[in-house]
C-alpha cells in the first residue's frame, strides 16, 4: 500500500470526545481565542499575520476568490477591496455581526453547496485545513472550483511538528491550565485532526503544481506553513469524491 493510500485510508476522521469540563466552555474558548481576548490569543494573533499575508499576496480585485472557513473573516483586512468574495464558513454565528459582512457576496455553510459551475481564480483557506474531518472530499471539491489558472492558497499551523507543539504548550496550552485547570492537549486533539504533512501530501496528490513555505526553519521547526498549488489533476478529484461518496 502507497503512502498516499495510507493516507486515504485514514478518511473521513472522528473527533476524539471532549471531556465534559472542556465540552462546557469550549464555545466561549473558541471565541475568545479567535476574537484575541486573552493575552496568549492576541499573541497567537500577531503570529498568524504571517499566514494572512501569505495568502493574501496574489490578491486582487480582478481576481474572484472563494474562502474556505472564514471564521470572523480576519482575513479581509488583508485582502483589496473590491472584487467577488464568497465565503465557506459553517458557523453562522461567527461572522453575522461582523462590519465585514458588506464586503462578501455569498456565504455557504459547506463548500459541497457551491454551484458546481462556479469558478474562481483564488481559493484560500486560513487555520482551516487542519480541521476537516473529510479533507479529501473538501479538496476535491476545491479542485472542481477552480478557474484556469487558478491558484489554491492554504496556510495551515505546523501540526505534527516540534515547535508548534512546544509553542502552543507555553502559551495557550499554559494559559488555558492556569485559567480552567484542565488539559489544552484534550481540546487540540479535537480540533486539529490534520497533520501539516498530511495536508501537504494531499495537495501534492492532486495537484500538478504545488510550492510549500515554512515560518521558521524547516518542517519541524516552524510554526506555520504555507501552501501553494494549481493545475488541480480532476481525474484524481472525481476519484475521490467517488471513493467517499460510496
Amino acid at each position: 500500500m502507497s503512502a498516499l493510500e495510507i493516507r486515504l485510508a485514514r478518511f473521513p476522521k472522528t473527533r476524539p470526545p471532549l471531556p465534559p469540563k472542556i465540552a462546557e466552555i469550549y464555545a466561549r474558548q473558541y471565541a475568545e481565542n479567535r476574537a484575541g481576548e486573552t493575552t496568549a490569543a492576541s499573541l497567537s494573533q500577531r503570529l498568524e499575520q504571517w499566514m494572512h499575508r501569505q495568502v493574501a499576496a496574489d490578491a486582487s480585485p480582478a481576481k474572484a476568490t472563494l474562502e474556505l472557513g472564514a471564521g470572523n473573516l480576519n482575513q479581509l483586512p488583508f485582502e483589496p477591496e473590491g472584487g467577488i468574495y464568497d465565503i465557506v464558513e459553517p458557523f453562522a454565528e461567527l461572522f453575522e455581526d461582523s462590519p465585514r459582512l458588506a464586503r462578501v457576496r455569498k456565504v455557504y455553510a459547506d463548500v459541497a453547496e457551491v454551484p458546481g459551475d462556479a469558478r474562481y481564480d483564488r481559493i484560500t483557506s486560513v487555520a482551516c485545513l487542519e480541521h476537516i474531518t473529510d479533507l479529501p472530499v473538501a479538496l476535491a471539491r476545491s479542485a472542481r472550483l477552480l478557474a484556469s489558472g487558478g491558484s489554491f492558497r492554504a496556510a495551515i499551523p505546523a501540526e505534527g511538528g516540534f515547535l508548534w507543539k512546544l509553542g502552543w504548550s507555553m502559551t495557550t496550552g499554559l494559559e488555558f491550565r492556569l485559567r480552567h485547570g484542565e488539559d489544552y492537549g484534550l481540546l487540540m486533539a479535537h480540533e486539529h485532526v490534520n497533520e501539516a504533512a498530511e495536508i501537504e501530501a494531499l495537495c501534492k496528490a492532486l495537484f500538478e503544481h504545488v510550492s510549500v513555505k515554512s515560518f521558521g526553519l524547516g518542517r519541524q521547526l516552524s510554526l506555520y506553513r504555507f501552501i501553494e498549488a494549481g493545475k488541480p489533476r480532476l481525474d484524481v478529484a472525481e476519484a475521490w469524491l467517488t471513493r467517499y461518496a460510496a
